[in-house]
């Protein structure tokens, strides 16, 4: 008897290995089964690549034990061309008798189609193996189509009497732990996208790239109402070339002091961004908490007391509960409802 649970997860854990390089696609793992052993298997690689299911099928030495396999697959098959050929026409092509799928893609151009397709040419098809956890997997690429909006993540630092920042200083001031750093430069090579407010690019010139994990560099994005960053004549470590500013991002008709949450989210999703995780300044990440704009909210914090300075931001109603620890410094991931 197959243990479809078994397969369905090695397709999640082989997905997930294509986190931060796949976009705007989503993360997909396949694995063939025959007579209870898995006898290939393959996840998408990066956009344009071949798909997890192609991946597989090609590495499978004899093709007539696909008549009597099963394929797995986290998400629907595509049914659709785009830099790839249909997958359906090849598990078609192939003959492969049954496909087992964790969850319907939520893409208009694919929803229920690659299902459909399969069906009408007499292939099995049973949907909804771990359907929950395959729906988090993609929950990026999910938010994207569904919700008209990137998958939000804030993240901050604070010290232990809720300061990010201790009074002015000419030197910058690190709060936590290196091991803590490296981690966010793991998450930013996980998101399409990075972004900060005017004020926090002019005040700390950062990189906001993954110079301390191997991994794409997300695209920096600076919420940017007047322009201020393009009037700086000195060198930046932002190239202003390589960067999205808001509005620039065809929002020329704002005339305000600030973009709300809603302005900025829909210029990300006019320009693609599927995932962005916001890093401040206090002001930026405010305004989105106050908005209910956020699907994860990633607070490190130090057992270091500053005494003064400027306050972190605040999440209410919250009860914040450490998820582990990373040496000395606390983290806490808090979900929206």
């Amino acid at each position: 008897m197959m243990n479809d649970p078994f397969f369905m997860q090695r397709c999640i854990d082989l997905a997930q290995k294509g986190l931060g390089y796949t976009y705007p696609n989503p993360l997909v793992g396949c694995v063939i089964v025959h007579n209870g052993k898995i006898i290939a298997e393959g996840w998408h690689k990066k956009a344009g690549q071949n798909h997890a299911e192609r991946e597989a099928i090609l590495k499978v030495g004899d093709t007539a034990l696909l008549k009597d396999s099963t394929l797995y697959v986290n998400l629907e098959p595509c049914d659709h061309h785009g830099k790839t050929p249909p997958c359906t026409d090849l598990i078609v092509e192939m003959n492969i008798p049954k496909v087992v799928v964790g969850c319907l893609d939520e893409n208009k151009k694919v929803h229920g189609k690659g299902i459909a397709k399969l069906q009408s040419a007499g292939c099995e098809v049973k949907i909804g193996v771990l359907e929950i956890a395959c729906q988090k997997l993609n929950r990026r690429f999910f938010h994207f189509h569904q919700k008209k909006r990137p998958y939000i993540i804030l993240k901050w630092a604070e010290s232990a009497d809720g300061f990010i920042a201790p009074k002015k200083s000419d030197e910058q001031y690190w709060l936590t732990h290196p091991l803590s750093k490296q981690r966010v430069h793991q998450w930013r090579s996980q998101e399409q996208a990075v972004m900060i407010g005017v004020q926090t690019a002019l005040n700390d010139d950062p990189k906001l790239n993954t110079r301390l994990w191997a991994g794409n560099d997300p695209i920096p994005v600076v919420i940017d109402p007047k322009g201020r960053l393009s009037q700086t004549k000195e060198k930046r470590n932002l190239d202003l070339k390589n960067i999205l500013t808001v509005p620039k991002i065809n929002f020329k008709k704002h005339r305000g002091e600030w973009l709300t949450p809603n302005e900025v989210s829909d210029q990300l999703y006019q320009s693609g961004i599927q995932s962005v995780i916001i890093e401040g300044g206090t002001k930026t990440l405010q305004h989105f908490i106050d908005a209910g704009l956020w699907d994860e909210a990633r607070i490190f914090v130090s057992p270091k007391t500053l005494g003064g300075g400027l306050k972190g931001p605040v999440i209410r109603n919250h009860e914040k509960r450490p998820t582990h620890f990373i040496k000395e410094d606390r983290l806490i991931t808090l979900y929206q409802d």
